[in-house]
């Protein structure tokens, strides 16, 4: 394909995800200098005419037709979870390229056929994990690489709300519940800086999952997921739930010689050079004071503030993709990542069945 063609994209589903996010990036400037709406399909004609007038895109009834026109060149996955590998698969076979909501799948036996048909096809398949570009993990992602927390013990993730849900996401019929949800997302975040640190992913999981009350539907709503590596690293900590009414820190990471915490709005993190210190050795002597050791650490310390970039990660996935298909660079999100993160989710629901 010419560097210079536009990609023709049909969206599957216009819902949050589909009409939200990515009919609303494609029309971003700068991401419509390489993609275009073609076509889109949605069991609401309401919502494919207003598609239509706003996008000037062609409908259609069925995605078997959408898949049929030719200038479609990738797919938006944005239908119901549990068909995301259906959909995906689908598209691949009829020659299309492939962006995928999450979650990548419901079970590693699908993820795998996802991956099989990428191979078999040849086609370019990534997934919407759109915190890779979003500035505050770019920026928490370079801390780590700095070296300036020293050997990090702790990367703990935290989302949460008091709400009650109603919506076919709390369904496991569809797919529904928070760790599919949410938690897709913040695992995602952990691998990556996992991988940033060089940490192996032969994981040991520990899962606490949940329906409360607060849940309408039969799907999980409390998340707790940690992992750590057999070969070492640190400790992984994620928590989503829908019953949390305490604030927390969305990012707390912990090192040897400082550590960092904040959310997507600002960051902050203190750090000290060891060589500032002077040597001590332990000793049996009790303390003059019959107290505790002190000493001033001097700490360095920094921050970094969201500024008036209107960026939501979006558009990265997005410039990736083009070059994934017009150039054959690797996507950023690779599903063979993803796919650790969908064993994790198994070992999660085999520990703790909701």
């Amino acid at each position: 394909m010419a560097s210079d063609k536009k990609i023709g994209v049909g969206i599957l589903g216009l819902g949050r995800a589909g009409w939200g996010i990515h009919a609303r990036t494609i029309q971003q400037p700068a991401v419509a200098e390489k993609f275009r709406v073609v076509a889109v399909t949605d069991p609401i004609t309401a919502r494919m005419e207003e598609a239509k007038q706003a996008l000037g895109c062609r409908t259609y009834d069925s995605i078997e037709d959408l898949l049929a026109d030719k200038e479609v060149d990738m797919v938006a996955v944005a239908t119901y979870n549990k068909d995301h590998p259906a959909h995906a698969i689908a598209a691949m076979k009829a020659g299309k390229h492939v962006l995928c909501e999450k979650p990548m799948a419901t079970n590693l036996a699908e993820a795998d056929e996802m991956i099989r048909v990428r191979d078999e096809t040849k086609r370019v398949l990534t997934f919407n994990h759109c915190s890779r570009y979003s500035p505050d993990f770019l920026t928490v992602q370079e801390i780590l690489r700095s070296g300036k927390l020293g050997e990090i013990l702790l990367i703990k993730i935290y989302g949460g709300s008091f709400r009650r849900r109603w919506d076919w996401q709390t369904l496991k019929s569809f797919g529904g519940g928070e760790m599919n949800n949410n938690a897709s997302h913040e695992v995602d975040v952990v691998l990556a800086l996992m991988e940033t640190l060089g940490v192996g992913t032969d994981l040991e999981v520990f899962a606490d999952v949940r329906r409360t009350p607060l849940c309408q539907g039969d799907a999980d709503d409390h998340v707790k997921i940690m992992l750590r590596s057999k070969s070492g690293g640190p400790t992984a900590d994620v928590e989503l739930s829908n019953a949390t009414s305490v604030h927390q820190d969305h990012y707390i990471i912990e090192g040897t010689t400082g550590g960092l915490w904040g959310n997507s709005q600002e960051l902050h993190w203190r750090f000290f050079e060891p060589k500032m210190l002077p040597e001590r050795q332990a000793s049996p002597e009790p303390t003059p004071d019959r107290s505790y050791n002190r000493e001033d650490i001097p700490w360095q310390e920094g921050q970094w503030q969201r500024g008036k970039e209107t960026t939501t990660g979006y558009e990265g996935i997005y410039f990736n993709l083009y070059d994934a298909i017009t150039t054959g660079a690797p996507v950023t999100v690779k599903p063979e990542t993803v796919r650790t993160q969908i064993a994790i989710f198994d070992e999660c629901r085999r520990q703790s069945p909701v």
